[in-house]
């Protein structure tokens, strides 16, 4: 179980990344005063982490209802990521986790951002969903595991929102830079993580292939 909860922590902390989210904070409520701010920061982790808990509770069964293995969704979740993971290493952004320019656009002209873009898609992005029916689903019915791995994600939005918090503060620390290079070492246990779950869902899929658990 231990080992279970150790790789749900380290892949939420990875597709979240609440250092990387500060300056994203920092940049789309610069313009507040700073109690609309902590506003704006608590409700936008509220919101996904309600939308995240949906996931985990009904991911599976939604799946099962449209005809969708666990292994087949393994290997989708696990390109995924790897694209994902890409992403944090090149420092490249696409709307896997950040806004695209329509919606950087469409930010602009919003007065209250808690929702769009700052829970979804920037807290609660496609990685994050799918990291969460992924790990709540390869608890396989253990009610104490599944607990757990809810309250990981729990822990991981509270250090997201102590990081808006304090968003001015770290990048002063580390600057623009050090965001990066945190960034990319983190996009490179990604990018192991997502093949873990690739080879897990094919060796499932294809028992007769022999890969090693």
């Amino acid at each position: 179980m231990s080992g279970s909860l150790f790789a749900a922590l380290i892949t939420f902390l990875v597709v979240i990344d609440p250092p990387g989210m500060a300056p994203v904070f920092a940049a789309l409520t610069h313009h507040l005063p700073p109690a609309e701010r902590r506003r704006v920061a608590l409700r936008g982790v509220v919101i996904a982490g309600g939308v995240l808990l949906g996931f985990g509770l009904v991911g599976e069964p939604v799946l099962r209802a449209l005809g969708i293995s666990l292994p087949a969704f393994r290997i989708a979740g696990g390109v995924l990521l790897l694209l994902l993971a890409i992403d944090m290493v090149t420092a490249r952004q696409s709307g896997l986790r950040a806004t695209t320019p329509p919606e950087d656009a469409e930010t602009g002209v919003r007065e209250d951002v808690s929702v769009f873009p700052l829970a979804i898609p920037l807290i609660a992005g496609p990685g994050a969903m799918t990291s969460m029916v992924l790990h709540v689903s390869a608890a396989k019915g253990d009610l104490l595991l599944q607990a757990g791995i809810l309250g990981l994600m729990a822990l991981v939005l509270m250090a997201t929102f102590l990081c808006f918090l304090v968003a001015n503060r770290i990048m002063k620390a580390i600057g623009l830079t050090g965001v990066n290079v945190v960034s990319r070492v983190m996009g490179i246990l990604l990018a192991a993580m997502s093949i873990q779950f690739m080879a897990d869902g094919v060796r499932d899929v294809w028992p007769g292939l022999g890969l090693a658990g």
